[in-house]
């Protein structure tokens, strides 16, 4: 089935693992969204030699404010599927990590769920982005949690979890016809992925191969079925695919516990 895909951040570590496997898909259309035209060449030889189509689009999304100016973009590409895995990376001080990680991504998600051609919208979080302690988790994991968020994670923390926060509520209120996944990565490791992860309630602190974040991130978007949710992801030993199947037939969400504004009831 024909996908256009929009792939913002797309010269990150993780989209640059997640291109090939789109690309591998014949029917499929990417476009790449990345900041500086000296990381074109890069990007593009993603894409050499599989069937899928390529296109790449320099723009800086620490420029989109609002979200008319996101607007345009999806006007111009016209996804189906948008996919976010840009960040600041912790570079430029608190401020550029709320433009780039909190207010272009939210700009990005309100005029995703504002435009019907577009049926998902994947967001690479981490497993962290909550605030308050999942249900499933032990107090080790909270006090871990807590202590990155206070600490090293101070600046991007409020900024990825008013993005994922935004993701929920943005799809409660179109409903039918969008998934708004949000994949809440743990620590990211460069070793090759392995295959297997844990996905789903898992534990609240641990690493998971950027490889294997990718592959999951890839059987979302091919799965029909997947409805809006969070899912965590850890390394495990359940393969990826069989994991992604059971928790979209089960309906596994991880914003369970969290009281999320704007959501039918307010809490999922």
């Amino acid at each position: 089935m024909a996908r256009r895909i929009l792939l913002i951040g797309g010269h990150g570590k993780i989209s640059q693992l997640l291109t090939p496997l789109i690309l591998s898909r014949s029917s499929w259309q990417l476009t790449s969204v990345i900041r500086d035209a000296a990381q074109e060449s890069t990007v593009k030889s993603l894409g050499k030699n599989l069937p899928g189509k390529l296109d790449v689009l320099v723009s800086s999304v620490e420029d989109v404010k609002t979200q008319a100016q996101a607007q345009s973009i999806i006007d111009s590409t016209s996804p189906t599927y948008v996919i976010w895995s840009a960040g600041a990376g912790g570079k430029g001080g608190p401020e550029r990590t709320l433009a780039i990680d909190r207010d272009a991504c939210i700009a990005f998600i309100r005029a995703a769920a504002a435009t019907p051609g577009v049926s998902k919208f994947l967001l690479v979080s981490y497993i962290g982005s909550r605030r308050s302690r999942a249900p499933w988790w032990s107090d080790a994991d909270w006090t871990a949690t807590q202590a990155a968020n206070e600490g090293p994670l101070k600046n991007y923390y409020p900024a990825k979890v008013a993005a994922d926060e935004c993701l929920i509520s943005s799809a409660s209120q179109r409903q039918a016809g969008f998934a708004g996944i949000s994949l809440r990565a743990g620590t990211l490791t460069d070793e090759a992925g392995q295959g297997t992860v844990a996905l789903g309630k898992t534990g609240g602190k641990g690493a998971v191969r950027r490889g294997d974040v990718a592959r999951v991130a890839m059987a979302l978007l091919e799965n029909e079925k997947v409805g809006t949710c969070w899912l965590d992801l850890l390394e495990g030993k359940e393969e990826v695919e069989d994991a992604v199947e059971r928790c979209v037939g089960e309906q596994v969400n991880c914003v369970d516990g969290e009281i999320v504004e704007g959501t039918a009831g307010g809490q999922q």
